[in-house]
């Protein structure tokens, strides 16, 4: 399992040249114009693991298949979007079918590229797409308490529950504030999840910075991080140019490139990673001489569940799970050197996955 994480941003702003970059295509269109992306870009794309090829070696297994991730490319929003101004009505349709939101704000100057609002303020670009994405979710809110006043009538406990989160979105929308900083009951996180509110999704600011910028960032991505600090929302600091760059070089010419600017890993890399700790996500692995293979799952799943990622069969027929911490399996080489070390255990339905477990599972049928 991967996650759809949403690119959006104002006009200009380096969407679709990141989107590009990441999905290693040249798939958007990115050009220095509005709209240049007018219907929705998916791109699919391979979760960077050094621990899956380090399984693999130890045991030899003939390929390596990473746990996927799908970015989609959305067109550019302008102020009004909510009111269907530019291509507000299918932004906010793409947006909405998205697990997260990456934000996308321009944090360079560049006389040649041009800004929608004539110059370059991230935090107030921000500002402009928040406030859209929260008048949206009050028009739908209000629409939907219409609609939900014959149930109540009659007493329909679906219906109160909804009702009941509703008007608490509603209540933080009026406030100046985004659904998401309303505080959910776990007994109602699926209601909530499926009222598919814009501003419930989490989300991460993209900073595209100058090249010369990408290593320690600059003032306008040091604003955007103290107002993501204060909302409780995660950045990154990316510059798109040389994300692309990146894109068309061979491994070890892009490990050079990046030693050469400054920079630890690639904008994927630490892109992927801010989007697993904003959904709170986890890697497991299979491992076996044909494959070692990666999979995505929430924190806090059981072992039947993460077994039906694999396939449904294994849900319904779990007996057990052999179960090896990463550190483990890599410490005494491999599924045989931990079962004798004692390092393999043995875990039922009620166990938690953890991240980097390498699990073999039992079922029957």
């Amino acid at each position: 399992m991967g996650f759809k994480t949403g690119i959006v941003g104002l006009p200009n702003v380096g969407k679709s040249t990141l989107f590009n970059a990441l999905t290693r295509t040249a798939a958007a269109q990115a050009a220095n114009f509005p709209f240049c992306t007018i219907e929705p870009n998916v791109g699919e794309v391979g979760v960077p693991d050094a621990r899956l090829d380090r399984l693999a070696d130890i045991a030899g297994s003939k390929t390596t298949i990473p746990t996927r991730m799908n970015f989609v490319d959305i067109a550019g929003l302008v102020k009004g979007a909510s009111k269907g101004e530019g291509l507000g009505n299918q932004f906010l349709a793409n947006i909405r079918e998205c697990d997260a939101i990456a934000h996308v704000l321009r944090c360079f100057e560049d006389g040649d590229v041009t800004h929608v609002a004539g110059r370059v303020n991230p935090v107030e670009d921000a500002e402009v797409i928040e406030t859209e994405l929260m008048l949206a979710d009050m028009e739908s809110i209000e629409k939907r308490l219409a609609g939900l006043s014959r149930k109540l009538r009659g007493g329909d406990k679906e219906a109160v529950q909804q009702d009941r989160l509703l008007r608490a979105a509603l209540e933080a929308l009026e406030a100046g504030k985004p659904a998401r900083s309303v505080a959910v009951d776990d007994e109602d996180a699926k209601a909530w999840k499926g009222l598919q509110l814009l501003t419930a999704k989490p989300i991460l600011y993209v900073c595209n910075v100058a090249e010369d910028d990408a290593a320690s960032g600059n003032a306008h991505s040091r604003a955007v991080q103290d107002m993501a600090a204060a909302q409780g929302a995660g950045t990154v600091v990316i510059s798109a140019k040389i994300e692309e760059e990146i894109a068309q070089l061979e491994p070890d010419e892009a490990a050079m490139f990046l030693e050469e600017m400054g920079l630890q890993e690639a904008g994927l890399d630490r892109l992927i990673r801010a989007g697993y700790a904003l959904l709170g996500l986890i890697t497991y692995f299979t491992v076996g001489p044909k494959e070692a293979r990666a999979w995505t799952v929430r924190k806090g799943t059981l072992a039947p569940q993460a077994a039906g990622v694999i396939h449904g069969d294994f849900e319904r027929g779990f007996i057990r799970a052999e179960t090896i911490a990463y550190e483990d399996f890599v410490a005494c080489g491999g599924e045989a050197g931990a079962r004798d070390a004692g390092r393999m255990r043995i875990e039922g339905k009620g166990y938690e996955v953890q991240d980097g477990d390498v699990m073999h599972f039992l079922h029957s049928g």
